[in-house]
């Protein structure tokens, strides 16, 4: 690299597994240029990621710009989960204002297969309204959603959360399981079994982590009602 010449400063939006599989490819096959991956920190202790790592909010559109434009960032990468609306929104502002070359890497929605029992619906509150009373559900959504289900007291939850929440958790009927997605429908089949699940709700994020569930809930005959993605 010519002394004259920038250094290639990469910054990716992570917090999925294909953001971290991203790092990981771009230290092996970029040596000299230096890789970031942005955390948001809503996991206490991320699995090890490829390259340095930057943990926190950036403060908005505004926010993200000065940081790129203050770390010399040369490529703006935004891998992070496909219902992160509001910071996707935010990196293509940022990428505008700050001039530095910009690119989304958007997981494919998950296809309904043969044997799946999918109720899809549009929104968090359209999910909440399907579900019939007396079902125990597996919800399967991040922490900062759980409240919005708060008002069925007729339907048992099963929570499955990485970190132990700092706050009870505001569902009246409910059991908490701490742990990371099961690996395989095999994993995921004896969670449902254990906790006598009827139904799941998520959302269409797609991707290889959390698809075990889906394919457990299929070979079970399970409805999921999954919210759809919106573009």
């Amino acid at each position: 690299m010519p002394a004259d010449q920038p250094r290639e400063t990469v910054l990716i939006l992570g917090g999925t597994r294909e953001a971290a599989d991203l790092a990981r490819q771009l230290v092996a096959d970029r040596p000299h240029a230096r890789i970031i991956t942005s955390l948001a920190g809503r996991t206490k202790e991320p699995a090890p990621l490829a390259g340095e790592v930057r943990t926190g909010g950036f403060g908005g559109a505004e926010g993200l710009a000065r940081y790129i434009k203050e770390n010399g960032i040369t490529q703006l990468i935004d891998a992070t989960h496909p219902f992160a609306r509001q910071i996707s929104a935010n990196a293509v502002e940022a990428a505008r204002l700050a001039g530095v070359p910009f690119e989304i890497r958007t997981r494919t929605p998950w296809a309904k297969q043969p044997g799946d029992n999918w109720i899809e619906v549009e929104t968090l509150e359209e999910a909440r309204d399907a579900i019939p009373e007396g079902a125990r559900v597996l919800l399967a959504l991040g922490s900062q959603h759980i409240g919005l289900f708060s008002s069925r007291e007729d339907v048992h939850f099963v929570v499955r959360m990485i970190d132990q929440p700092e706050e009870p958790l505001s569902l009246p009927d409910h059991t908490l399981v701490l742990g990371r997605p099961g690996g395989s429908a095999a994993v995921e089949t004896m969670l449902l079994i254990a906790h006598s699940i009827t139904h799941i709700v998520c959302r269409n994020s797609g991707g290889k982590a959390a698809y075990a569930k889906i394919e457990a809930a299929r070979q079970m005959g399970l409805p999921v009602i999954m919210v759809k993605r919106t573009p």
